[in-house]
């Protein structure tokens, strides 16, 4: 900025003098003016800055808020996937332990605990309507999961009620894996190895290898031993209440298992082969009700735990191709 001159008037030469000014009166005029002008445009820009993006404190908010926005979405994927796994688990329990005890299955609808009335969340609506909706589905969604835990805690309880009262039954119902190995194929169509073309398989296929063990999976009565066409060297046992079990493809069955005897649950009935028409060693077992196949897989829950049994479901539903 330029310093401008200041006159005095000289009388006795009646004309106008400049005042003079040294060097450091000039500097720090200078500075002087660039100084206020510096202190009034810093306190200019920060009142706009104040008015259009806000204050510290108000900046600080507004990035805890929206940390909080994001928590909370967050926790709305996870409630979503938690409410997932308790209909999985609701299901399991209608179609596995209700269906295999001869329990009345829950309804869908009264699994879901759904409530009516007026909005029980009205308080939210003072926020932004973002916000408010946010935090009313958060809500509604935890309240909706305690109920459906709590229906399902009162199912289990009922569950482990009627198991105690129908013990001996429940002994006598397959409930464990026939064989240590893995599951390779499902029930259902499948397309055959050997015939090449797509059948029912009416049981499962179980890795084995010549020579591992075979137990019988429920108590009962062995009903039958021999040779049966394409399934080969097979065991039938009786398990009472309408059920029977079919193991096939045996290399082996020990002389005390035949006709008549009683077994356990657990017990060593035969061991695994390729007898039969078969691509290799495995084993093919089969569990009928009331004379029908049912599915081996919805009977595997006394030693199969949720992971491997996810497992095995999941390999059931993929391959579509028998060993048998």
């Amino acid at each position: 900025m330029s310093f401008k001159n200041h006159y005095y008037y000289d009388e006795q030469n009646c004309d106008f003098v400049p005042v003079q000014y040294d060097r450091t009166e000039r500097v720090i005029y200078n500075l002087s003016i660039w100084i206020l002008s510096g202190v009034i445009l810093t306190g200019v820009l920060i009142i706009a800055l104040s008015s259009y993006i806000g204050t510290p404190a108000e900046l600080a908010l507004k990035a805890e808020n929206q940390a909080l926005s994001e928590q909370l979405n967050k926790t709305k994927d996870a409630l979503t996937t938690l409410d997932q796994q308790i209909d999985n688990i609701a299901k399991q329990d209608n179609e596995l332990y209700r269906s295999m005890l001869g329990m009345e299955e829950i309804p869908y609808e009264e699994r879901q605990a759904g409530v009516g009335g007026s909005d029980p969340y009205a308080e939210f609506d003072v926020y932004s309507s973002s916000s408010a909706e946010l935090l009313k589905w958060t809500s509604s969604k935890i309240d909706k999961l305690e109920r459906k835990i709590g229906i399902q805690k009162l199912s289990f309880e009922e569950i482990k009620d009627h198991y105690n009262k129908n013990r001996e039954k429940l002994n006598h119902i397959p409930a464990i894996k026939p064989t240590p190995g893995i599951l390779l194929s499902g029930f259902g169509m499948r397309f055959h190895p050997i015939l090449k073309y797509n059948r029912m398989h009416s049981g499962l296929d179980f890795r084995a290898d010549i020579g591992d063990p075979i137990y019988t999976t429920g108590n009962g009565t062995i009903k039958f031993t021999g040779r049966k066409g394409t399934l080969g060297n097979i065991v039938i046992v009786d398990h009472g209440y309408g059920f029977e079990t079919l193991y096939a493809h045996l290399s082996h069955i020990p002389k005390k298992i035949r006709s008549g005897v009683t077994v356990e649950r657990g017990q060593l009935i035969g061991r695994a082969g390729t007898t039969g028409l078969s691509e290799g060693p495995h084993l093919h077992y089969e569990i009928h009700n009331n004379g029908k196949p049912v599915d081996p897989l919805f009977y595997l829950f006394a030693d199969t735990s949720p992971e491997e049994y996810a497992m095995f479901k999941e390999i059931s539903e993929t391959n579509n191709k028998s060993l048998d």
